[in-house]
Formats: structure tokens, C-alpha cells, sequence
């Protein structure tokens, strides 16, 4: 009995006449056909939605959106992949009804319709609203750094600059000092002395470059200065300080769809909590909404805006206390009484109100303190200070207060949050292999952004 044996390579093959016939009915190019049909391109701020009388007819913009849905969801982004598919890839076939653009015009159509993408994922996002597969009870969010198309190498601080320019001086006085040397040992090999003068020419010109952006950095106030994609920054937390985005997402606890996105070039998370959660409020139509973040978004004013807005936050406390991290007693274990408007001690002792000042943009702390630490056998555990332990109060710390106590009694809401929020994470970049960027300048990063959250939902 021999192998399973295919057919010859001469052999003739008759196709069916119909592309219908190689689609299934469950095949999900019909599902992107029928929902970019529905959608209403000229409101969503498409370009050339209406052809002009005359000149050349263009591409149907619902075409091009199509096969663009279709490459984010089978990890094939570029111009030049998306062009090969048009025309081996029998689904983009079906899907393009033959259709062939050429590389430039499939870009160009990304480059041109920027700010249509993120409609066309709220829009989305609605009909998935209509299909009830959106809870809108509790909203996750959360970051990831994204790489940038711009070379570590390429991106410079204030610092690097500076320790650029020291290394050339240096280099540059070894040189002259070669040189001298070379003269006074009268060299055999003038061409030393030539190719000293060379590098040392190059080395002021790097020089030169580097005191223009050092210039640009101090009359513009910003940190760092990226010189292929302008808007994207060095963030610690990436590895090896990649050049990235911040990208944050607002995930609903049902089944783990995208609410809301968005891409910035902010390297923390904590002014991004508020913005992240009106959005899933004004999407989801709720006046009330449970939105839970890690301690990386604890930032009192956030909180606080969050609170007036309806929405409801769990999100833990950071512990950057400096008693806690001497292992003294840290501010969470005074509690305070409202009424009498001062705090209890461990040790039973009541510290009141001193006086109140204004700090960090016109922040209000109110301080108390007790002399009865003079004589505490407990102060110790409590302070270094020689004279007594203060405690220092923000005007709006109820609004914390509520906070902790509900992180407090509710500890499965915070051990969800991964679950639901960092999921839709993995799938973008590993599964859809979608962990960098393409485009560069931030508002096309945020229109592939929008591509890649369609994808995912």
C-alpha cells in the first residue's frame, strides 16, 4: 500500500464559475461585508464617499475599510501584504469582489481616514450594545506601552544630550592630543594625523546637531525629543526603555470587549482614569458606573471628578509613605473621627487640628498633631521626629476614605481586574502579533489603534 498521492502539477483545473461557492455561510468576511455596508461613511468623516463626475472613479471607501478589518484580524497590517492578499487569498477576493489596489492607494486610504476609524469602533461597540453582549455594570481599565517606530537611539533627553557633548570633548581632546603627539614623534604615516583631523571634523558636526536639539528641548520646556516619530516617547516601565505609546482601554466585565481606547504619549497612568471612564459612561448610557483600575491611576483629583461624575472607582492605595517604608506606623493606621474633626492614635491619643495651607496647584492639606507623643512609650513605632508625629489631611480625603473602605469590602472586584482587562491585552499583542506600530505621529497611531480594538471585539 503506498501514500496518500495528490494530483499532477499539469493538470488542468476547472474552478467553479461562482467565488460565492468557496465561502461558507459561517466564513466572518460575510459578517465584515454586512456590518461596512450598514455603516454610514460619509457621517463617519470618510473621504471621497461620493465620486466625482469626472476624472478617474475612485475606490469605494467601504471596500478598503473592509479589507483593512480584515487584515487587523488575520495580522496582516502593511500596504504590500494587504496588495498580495487582493489578489491570492480567495476570501479577500469574495470580500473585494476582485478588486485590486495597489499598495499605495490601500495606505493612503489609512493615512487620509485618521480620525474615521475610532467612529467606525464606536459604532461598533453600539451594535454589540444592541446585542446585549455588554453588561455595563463594572468597566476595567488599564495601560500597555506599545513600540513606537522611532529607535532608542534616536530619541534624546536632556541628560543624554549633555553626556553626548562631555563624550565628544573628551574624544576630541585625545585626538589633538594624538595629533601633538604624532608631530613631535615626526610619524612615518602622515595619514594619521589626516584621518585624526577627519574624525575629529565629524565628531564637531555631531556636536553641532546635538547643541540644535539640546537648543530646541530648553525653548520648547519638553523632557525628551524623538526624531523619526515626534510624538513618541522613551517610558521607563517598557523594556529596555523603548520608545513607545501609552495605550489605554476600558474592558466590560461580561465578556471582555473594548468600551473604549485610547493612545497617548504619557508615560504614566494616573491622569488617565477619568477620561478613560467617561467614555465608557457616555457609551454605555450610565448614569452609574463601577470602574475598577490598578493603584498605578491613584491620583486624588481623578478620584475625586470620578466620584462627582457618578462614577464608582475601586482602585488600591499606593504605599509611598516613608514611616511605612522605615517600618514606623503609616497614615492608615490613624483613624479619622468627623465630628470632632481629629484623628485617633494606635496608642488612643487624639491628634487635632492645627492649621490648614495651601500646596501642590493650590491644594488644600489641613495638619494635626498631639504633644502627648512627648511622652508616648509607643513613639518609636510612630516617628523619628523629636517632638511629635503630624498627620497631614487633604480637604476632599473623604472622598479616599470612601475609596478604601470600599476596596476593603469588596476584594473580588480587584482580583477580577486582571482577568478582564489585561486579556484583551494579550490577544492584541501575541495572538494578533500587533505588540508595535507602524505609523508614525500620534493621531495615525491612534487611528491603527482603532483598527486593532475593531479587530479584537
Amino acid at each position: 500500500m503506498g501514500f496518500i498521492e495528490g494530483e499532477s502539477r499539469g493538470q488542468a483545473v476547472l474552478f467553479p464559475e461562482v467565488l460565492e461557492d468557496y465561502i461558507t455561510g459561517e466564513n466572518v468576511v460575510r459578517f465584515i461585508d454586512a456590518f461596512v455596508e450598514g455603516l454610514e461613511m460619509e457621517g463617519m468623516g470618510f473621504d471621497r464617499t461620493a465620486p466625482r463626475e469626472t476624472g478617474r472613479p475612485p475606490y469605494d471607501p467601504r471596500d478598503l475599510l473592509k479589507l483593512y478589518i480584515y487584515g487587523y484580524l488575520n495580522r496582516v497590517r502593511t500596504g504590500r501584504s494587504l496588495e498580495r492578499e487582493c489578489q491570492r487569498n480567495v476570501e479577500v477576493m469574495w470580500l473585494m469582489r476582485k478588486l485590486r489596489p495597489d499598495f499605495k492607494t490601500i495606505t493612503d486610504f489609512r493615512k487620509d481616514n485618521r480620525k474615521a476609524f475610532k467612529a467606525v469602533f464606536r459604532q461598533f461597540v453600539l451594535l454589540c450594545k444592541e446585542l446585549e453582549l455588554l453588561g455595563g455594570e463594572l468597566v476595567a481599565v488599564d495601560g500597555s506601552k506599545f513600540k513606537a517606530v522611532n529607535n532608542g537611539q534616536k530619541n534624546f533627553t536632556r541628560k543624554k544630550l549633555e553626556r553626548r557633548l562631555k563624550e565628544i570633548d573628551h574624544k576630541v581632546e585625545r585626538y589633538l592630543d594624538e595629533m601633538e603627539g604624532a608631530d613631535q614623534a615626526e610619524n612615518d604615516q602622515p595619514m594619521a594625523g589626516e584621518d585624526l583631523k577627519q574624525k575629529i571634523e565629524k565628531l564637531k558636526e555631531r556636536k553641532g546637531r546635538y547643541e540644535e536639539l539640546l537648543g530646541a528641548l530648553r525653548a520648547s520646556g519638553a523632557s525628551q525629543i524623538s526624531l523619526t516619530d515626534p510624538d513618541s516617547r522613551s517610558m521607563a516601565p517598557s523594556a529596555k526603555g523603548e520608545v513607545s505609546y501609552n495605550v489605554q482601554t476600558a474592558v466590560d466585565s461580561k465578556y471582555h470587549l473594548i468600551v473604549a481606547q485610547e493612545v497617548t504619549n504619557e508615560g504614566l497612568d494616573n491622569h488617565q482614569l477619568l477620561a478613560m471612564a467617561q467614555s465608557a459612561q457616555q457609551i454605555l448610557e450610565h448614569k452609574e458606573l463601577k470602574v475598577v483600575a490598578d493603584m498605578g491611576y491613584y491620583n486624588y483629583e481623578e478620584l475625586k471628578q470620578c466620584e462627582e461624575a457618578g462614577i464608582t472607582a475601586y482602585v488600591s492605595q499606593p504605599i509611598v509613605s516613608k514611616n511605612t517604608a522605615r517600618g514606623l506606623w503609616g497614615k492608615e493606621k490613624f483613624v479619622y473621627e468627623a465630628e470632632a474633626d481629629c484623628y485617633r492614635c494606635p496608642a488612643g491619643e487624639h491628634l487635632t487640628f492645627r492649621f490648614e495651607s495651601k500646596e501642590r496647584k493650590q491644594k488644600k492639606f489641613r495638619y494635626y498633631w498631639t504633644t502627648a507623643c512627648m511622652s508616648c512609650p509607643l513613639k518609636a513605632q510612630c516617628t523619628t521626629n523629636k517632638k511629635f508625629r503630624r498627620i497631614k489631611r487633604w480637604e476632599h480625603e473623604a472622598v479616599l476614605e470612601r475609596l478604601a473602605h470600599r476596596v476593603k469590602a469588596n476584594p473580588e472586584i480587584i482580583k477580577q481586574r486582571k482577568a478582564i482587562v489585561e486579556h484583551p491585552f494579550g490577544t492584541i499583542k501575541f495572538w494578533n502579533d500587533q505588540r508595535h506600530f507602524l505609523m508614525i505621529r500620534l493621531e495615525k497611531v491612534r487611528a491603527e489603534f482603532s483598527l486593532s480594538t475593531l479587530a479584537y471585539n
